[in-house]
């Protein structure tokens, strides 16, 4: 869902000055980036960039881009890259010189892989070397800055004039927003920013350049993709990377029903189809569980839309055989592969591929399917399990239960789920109910993923959620600095089970086939001795915190008061200590043989 207007934060207001008439180059590269429309700039300050920062606070008045100051150059991708998750539209992260570039890489990887758009802008120098400062000025110059990030960035560019960098901000919207979209870096020498222009230059209209509509299939692949899916025995449909609009939503619900096709989704990704529909076949997941590979398996005809990691998905249900199905693609994500990175995931064996988008394939995909009659008996829409009684020492499961009570009625976003969250806890009805995880399938993105996505949230009648894990919180939670001091409303609740518990399965599973003690596997893992106190982390910077919480009915209370705190305004966050442990659908994907 496209964001159509932009809630307010707080705002540092610059003391008012008046222009002497002086047309400095940095002022120009901030205009450019108000006709851009960009309404904030994510950063950590940094010398090499202090030509731009002082136009934006003293030449734009600290607005349209407004400034929001992050304690560490990783948020301030992350925040930019939750805030398109749910905007739609691109934000801007400053990152200083060399230094702040290789702070901020794990984020540009995470929205590579997410193929989300961030506009990236860098500084360097001065390349000018008899300009340099002794010392510094050397240590933070690289003679191919963008070399750091290039394998996992759409394009960058380095101007050496004001015309060049009025184009090369651009071009770099038009690349990051043309899909397959993703992460872009322009870098502007200090030299240039501070320096004297003879004239005001000219501004282009942004307007006249922006990204393609998006790509459409040809009408002869459209026609043997529906008489596909119009003929089939039994068609599923992969729900995969899709937008957050409503339109796409209930035009892949109407495919789905024209067809009577099962559907699964995935819960790396965001929501892409209502889990409580009675063709939504199997819990969505990190990994197929058993019901979603028989679904699969049984399937004569399946259409990928965008799924991720088609390929090793197949491979699971057919457990090594040849795909029998007949494979409808829908994507152009292999546009984003430079051979670099893996994240495009094993070759799908393909029969009809559609190139486009998903919304405008199953637009085009609905015009032309012939209705079939139901081949199978409608499933009644399960419970999902958090809504079992909630009791006693927590668990996942339990602290699902005891949010979903506590929240009631209210409409939400679940802008982050740990990985021990299984699909059957919570049912997705809007495709803002769930937004997916970070792409690079790292940790420490999630803080500033979530402080993003509440950005783009706040004004919204959602209230913003994000379930983490303790290591995720651990090495993000600075993060929490930004949204106390922006003012950006959301509660964040950590399942604190005080261990990298991912990997002690990972020990364990050593230790089995080596025949060694499975009692060790914590060794190495367990985040105590001391452990730490999360709430009075996040209290600490300015935060309301509560905990840490250890059983159900003191969760419930607490979560109640929090939720209340966050529709006033607050950013809250909440410590509960669960016990350690995978739902068992989500141990087998992660334990299972190939891994």
């Amino acid at each position: 869902m496209t964001a159509t207007s932009v809630a307010s934060v707080r705002r540092d207001i610059p003391v008012p000055s008046e222009s002497d008439g002086t047309p400095w180059c940095s002022d120009a590269i901030a205009d450019m980036l108000r006709a851009l429309e960009i309404p904030y700039v994510l950063l950590n300050p940094g010398a090499s960039f202090r030509g731009l920062h002082d136009s934006i606070v003293n030449h734009l008045g600290n607005e349209k881009p407004q400034m929001i100051v992050v304690l560490h150059e990783e948020h301030a991708v992350a925040i930019a890259h939750g805030y398109t998750k749910v905007a739609g539209r691109p934000l801007a992260a400053i990152l200083h010189s060399n230094v702040g570039l290789m702070h901020g890489s794990m984020a540009i990887f995470d929205a590579w892989v997410d193929r989300v758009p961030v506009i990236v802008l860098g500084a360097t120098g001065p390349v000018d070397a008899a300009k340099r400062r002794p010392w510094i000025d050397w240590i933070h110059t690289a003679q191919d800055q963008a070399a750091l990030v290039r394998h996992f960035i759409k394009w960058d560019a380095q101007p050496a004039s004001i015309l060049a960098a009025q184009e090369a901000l651009l071009r770099a919207r038009q690349i990051a927003t043309t899909a397959p979209q993703g992460p872009v870096y322009v870098c502007f020498d200090a030299a240039l920013q501070e320096s004297r222009l003879a004239a005001r230059p000219a501004r282009p209209d942004p307007a006249r350049y922006l990204a393609p509509p998006p790509a459409r299939p040809a009408d002869d692949v459209i026609r043997q993709a529906a008489a596909l899916l119009s003929g089939a025995r039994r068609p599923v449909i992969l729900a995969g990377r899709v937008s957050r609009d409503e339109t796409g939503w209930r035009q892949r619900i109407q495919l789905a029903e024209a067809l009577n096709a099962e559907v699964l989704t995935d819960l790396k990704v965001g929501c892409a189809f209502p889990t409580d529909h009675p063709l939504h076949a199997a819990p969505g997941g990190h990994f197929l569980n058993a019901t979603a590979k028989e679904v699969l398996r049984g399937a004569d005809v399946v259409l990928s839309l965008d799924w991720l990691d088609l390929a090793g998905t197949l491979q699971q249900a057919w457990e090594g055989e040849a795909v029998a199905s007949k494979i409808i693609q829908v994507s152009v994500d292999h546009y984003s592969h430079n051979g670099w990175s893996m994240d495009h995931q094993g070759l799908p064996p393909v029969d009809v591929f559609l190139l486009s988008e998903p919304e405008a394939a199953v637009d085009l995909l609905n015009r032309q399917v012939t209705p079939r009659p139901a081949s199978l008996p409608k499933r009644a829409a399960p419970a999902p399990a958090a809504q079992a009684a909630p009791q006693g020492p927590l668990t996942v499961p339990v602290l699902a239960a005891v949010l979903d009570r506590a929240i009631g009625q209210q409409k939400t976003c679940l802008m982050r789920l740990p990985l021990s969250w299984s699909g059957d806890l919570w049912h997705f009805r809007h495709p803002l109910d769930f937004l997916g995880y970070d792409g690079g399938g790292g940790i420490g993105s999630g803080p500033g993923m979530a402080i993003g996505s509440a950005l783009a949230l706040k004004g919204t009648d959602r209230l913003p959620v994000a379930v983490i894990g303790d290591g995720d919180y651990m090495m993000g939670v600075n993060a929490l600095w930004t949204a106390a001091n922006a003012q950006i409303p959301m509660l964040m609740v950590v399942c604190n089970n005080r261990s990298f518990f991912n990997d002690e399965l990972h020990q364990e599973r050593m230790a089995r086939q080596r025949n060694r003690p499975v009692e060790n596997r914590w060794i190495g893992q367990r985040i105590a001795d001391p452990e730490p106190d999360l709430a009075s982390m996040a209290r600490a910077q300015g935060l309301t915190a509560y905990g840490p919480v250890e059983d159900a009915d003191a969760l419930e209370q607490v979560l109640r008061e929090a939720i209340a705190a966050a529709r006033n305004g607050a950013a809250v966050v909440v410590d509960a200590r669960v016990q350690a442990g995978y739902s068992p659908a989500m141990t087998a994907g992660m334990t299972r043989s190939d891994d």
